[in-house]
């Protein structure tokens, strides 16, 4: 068996936990070291984990070469308050001929991500 966790690196560690805490209800479910500023936490958000790296330069791309999808209740209202938690929306919400309502975001670091929530059969 084989476990996929993507893990972001970040210079601002809190900024990144607060964002998605408050907008996906992530938790805190692993720290490293376990007390004093945290080197690597681990969230928990529904059944996925998610790894933040504290990392003074994480460096940035031309061309970001990872998407986080993340499947949410309804992406119109967390798209409302992406940018209170210093994230920026990228594109407005769009239904996709695939069955799904798709909104692009970026987190405050600017990694991008896609929010998803299944459109009901029409």
């Amino acid at each position: 068996m084989s476990t996929i966790q993507p893990v972001i690196l970040t210079a601002d560690l809190d900024a990144l936990l607060g964002f998605y805490s408050e907008l996906f209800g992530a938790e805190e479910i692993f720290r490293v070291p376990a007390q004093g500023p945290a080197f690597y936490l681990g969230l928990r958000i529904g059944d996925t984990d998610l790894g933040l790296v504290s990392k003074e330069n994480p460096g940035t791309g031309a061309v970001p070469r990872i998407l986080l999808s993340i499947g949410v209740d309804d992406v119109d209202e967390t798209l409302g308050r992406v940018e209170t938690l210093g994230g920026s929306v990228r594109s407005a919400p769009k239904d996709m001929p695939w069955g799904q309502r798709v909104a692009h975001i970026s987190d405050p670091d600017g990694n991008p991500l896609n929010l998803t929530q299944p459109v009901p059969a029409r």
